[in-house]
């Protein structure tokens, strides 16, 4: 069984990652939502990288759904996964060093690699526990996690402390990993790294909501409104459990906190009800199809949309120090001169975003899938 709604989730999510990494680069003429919370807090933009996480495990639901307790998966399965996780971070490495590749100072983690490790790790998860091992294990990662944040005290800071240098995931990550290596690091002081080891903890459970979601899906006999109702019920359940959570554990995306998983999650449930029921059981499918293309090439659109923003902030128009990267000369002469500076960074955003969706509805019609 294929569901359409999943290819279009997913194409809303490569979509709203493009859309914020363009957007980002004109900061501070950028809108508000646009751009991810400076620390606390959950802005649309912050519900993007979930989006993406909580699809994965949604379309690995049905990739491993074959195996089961009586069907044990061979030594060629494991390598198909370790072989993918490797690839998705090596692209990661390729992302995070254009142009340069300076491997003194190159970042280590990034996107891809949380993407990486959270959908490896999950596999095992999903392929060596019964599905009740499963969500004992789900729930261990978020409160462990939790704990260990807010109990484990943290030399020359103390136990408890979220902030940006003081927080335990930070402390984990500067053990793992050169400071050379760490995003944000200034030379002085390693102001903690969004996509660090230790925070790649709970996103496993990001990846896990999204695979038991997907099989609570398949096991659906009928496609009716019904599903979607309660899809729509437990994306409330997760968005109330979220925020009482946040009280105690604050929504934050930079350290991927506990209340975090659950409240993203619960917006995930609820777009996924609103495609299920628009896609799959109201038949209204145009509107969709752009997404859907997108969402067939996914990983290939983000990696190429990452090096094409780097190839416009990193070239220049003209010669001299004060030459415009092509990225400034293009937004400023042909959106910002006669939109405005926040309406252009979100109009060049835009048209990038239709760009790449042309891109992909190209390899559509050849029939073009670069499957990772």
């Amino acid at each position: 069984m294929r569901l359409t709604s999943l290819d279009v989730f997913r194409g809303i999510a490569i979509a709203g990652m493009i859309l914020v990494n363009m957007a980002s680069i004109a900061a501070p003429n950028v809108y508000p939502p646009l751009l991810h919370a400076d620390w606390n807090g959950c802005t649309p933009t912050d519900l993007v990288f979930p989006f993406f996480l909580f699809i994965v495990g949604v379309a690995m639901s049905f990739s491993l759904s074959k195996y089961t307790d009586t069907n044990k998966p061979r030594a060629s399965l494991y390598w198909r996964i370790f072989r993918r996780a490797a690839i998705l971070f090596g692209l990661g490495l390729l992302l995070n060093g254009f142009w340069n590749y300076d491997f003194t100072t190159i970042r280590i983690m990034g996107v891809l690699q949380r993407i990486s490790l959270s959908y490896l790790l999950a596999s095992l998860i999903i392929l060596n526990l019964p599905r009740k091992g499963q969500w004992i294990m789900a729930g261990v990662l978020l409160i462990g996690y939790w704990l260990a944040m807010m109990y484990i005290p943290v030399p020359g800071y103390g136990a408890g402390e979220l902030t940006r240098v003081g927080n335990f995931g930070a402390f984990i990550d500067r053990l793992i990993i050169p400071k050379a290596h760490l995003y944000g690091w200034d030379g002085f002081q390693n102001m903690g790294d969004p996509e660090g080891v230790f925070s790649t903890i709970p996103a496993v459970v990001s990846v896990l909501a999204g695979y038991f979601t997907g099989g609570w899906i398949r096991s659906k006999r009928e496609i009716n409104s019904q599903t979607s109702m309660d899809l729509v019920l437990f994306g409330l359940s997760c968005l109330i459990i979220g925020g009482i959570w946040d009280l105690a554990f604050p929504l934050n995306k930079k350290l991927w906190t506990s209340s975090y998983v659950i409240f993203t999650t619960g917006w995930a449930l609820l777009l996924l009800a609103a495609c299920y029921e628009l896609i799959e059981v109201r038949r209204v499918r145009r509107w969709g199809k752009p997404l859907e293309v997108l969402g067939l090439n996914a990983i290939f659109v983000f990696v190429a949309s990452i090096l094409l923003i780097k190839i416009l902030v990193k070239t220049k128009i003209g010669v001299g120090e004060k030459a415009p990267s092509t990225y400034n000369w293009i937004y400023e002469n042909l959106f910002a001169s006669w939109a405005g500076g926040f309406n252009g960074s979100f109009l060049f955003a835009l048209v990038t975003v239709v760009l790449w969706i042309a891109v992909a509805y190209g390899m559509y019609k050849r029939q073009w899938f670069v499957k990772v």
